[in-house]
């Protein structure tokens, strides 16, 4: 592959799923992708949402970690103020303990979650407000150097697990450049600032003891498939699935039949939901080949993180198969 590639998975459950079966289709999608060369899967941390099953992300990304063999494996990410650095430099520092050389730590400010859940989760609303701090002092419990006196990681100290800035603003860019980190835009459901993004993070980036340049990741959502007509099918499917997740929270939320969400589609309002997911590829390996080629050359982007968005395993599975094999000048 001339641009490495990597997922993101969030564990999504389908309908009639259970949330067992959908960590039984997270392993087969990372071993699917460390079959095919991809460098990389990383889990998001999101609470509260009956279609998400990755809020535990140390937990599964040892999980997955013991039953692969190569791939790196990461969080895509940590929302940082809702834990403290202490906590995330001994649980990344234990994983990177009993899997050397394949763990990423992505980390990001945003709750993960709606407000009752951040209240529920003893969250401090300000939490947020001291997220480059809280980077910083996981940094250093990392490299075993504790800004807090008589305060170390074990595990975690020394390890150096590479940290990188996960943001959809410019907050995100600014800070990934200061610190001299990695930085990964969440292009798969907040395009808006993509490029605004990009030349911030480019523009002022300052090396670091972990990186001297800047090195970009890019994500989108992928839906690659055999046939075009069938590939549209299972975006139209997704796209149903996302909106109905954003506007049916909650236990007192209607039921949305098909008809009705196509029908919200249509309106001002769901229009902006649906170009959310802007960055989607669709279609066949060489439709896809297509789309990824073009925002990598947009965007100069080091790598691209995709979200393979079927909801069936066996689609997605298929995806990640096919898009390797695109990117890598073989088409199906």
């Amino acid at each position: 592959m001339t641009t490495p590639l990597s997922i993101l998975d969030l564990a999504p459950i389908a309908p009639g799923q259970t949330v067992r079966e959908s960590f039984a289709a997270s392993v087969a999608l990372a071993q699917t992708a460390e079959k095919h060369g991809y460098e990389r899967v990383w889990y998001a941390e999101h609470h509260n949402m009956p279609t998400i099953a990755s809020s535990a992300t140390s937990v599964l990304v040892g999980h997955i970690a013991s039953q692969t063999s190569t791939i790196r494996l990461g969080s895509g990410g940590v929302m940082l103020p809702n834990h403290s650095p202490l906590t995330i430099a001994e649980q990344y520092g234990t994983l990177a303990e009993l899997y050397p050389g394949r763990i990423d730590l992505g980390l990001g400010r945003a709750p993960g979650s709606d407000q009752t859940t951040a209240r529920a989760m003893r969250r401090d609303p300000r939490a947020s407000d001291q997220f480059p701090q809280d980077v910083m002092e996981l940094a250093a419990y990392l490299r075993d150097e504790s800004i807090i006196p008589g305060v170390r990681a074990v595990p975690g100290a020394g390890t150096n697990v590479p940290l990188y800035i996960l943001g959809s603003s410019l907050f995100g860019a600014g800070l990934a450049a200061a610190l001299g980190l990695p930085y990964a835009f969440a292009s798969h459901f907040a395009p808006d600032s993509l490029f605004e993004a990009v030349a911030t993070y480019r523009r002022d980036f300052r090396p670091s003891a972990q990186l001297a340049e800047p090195y970009l990741m890019v994500a989108a959502n992928v839906i690659a498939a055999d046939d075009g007509a069938d590939a549209a099918q299972q975006f139209e499917i997704m796209r149903r699935s996302r909106v109905r997740s954003m506007i049916a929270r909650g236990p007192a939320s209607p039921e949305y039949s098909d008809d009705q969400i196509d029908a919200f589609l249509t309106t001002t309002e769901g229009r902006r939901l649906a170009d959310m997911m802007r960055y989607t590829a669709v279609g066949t390996s060489a439709d896809v080949r297509t789309f990824l080629d073009d925002l990598v050359a947009s965007t100069q982007a080091d790598e691209l993180i995709l979200a393979h968005a079927s909801q069936q395993i066996g689609d997605r599975l298929r995806s990640v198969e096919l898009t390797a094999g695109a990117m890598a000048g073989v088409l199906a």
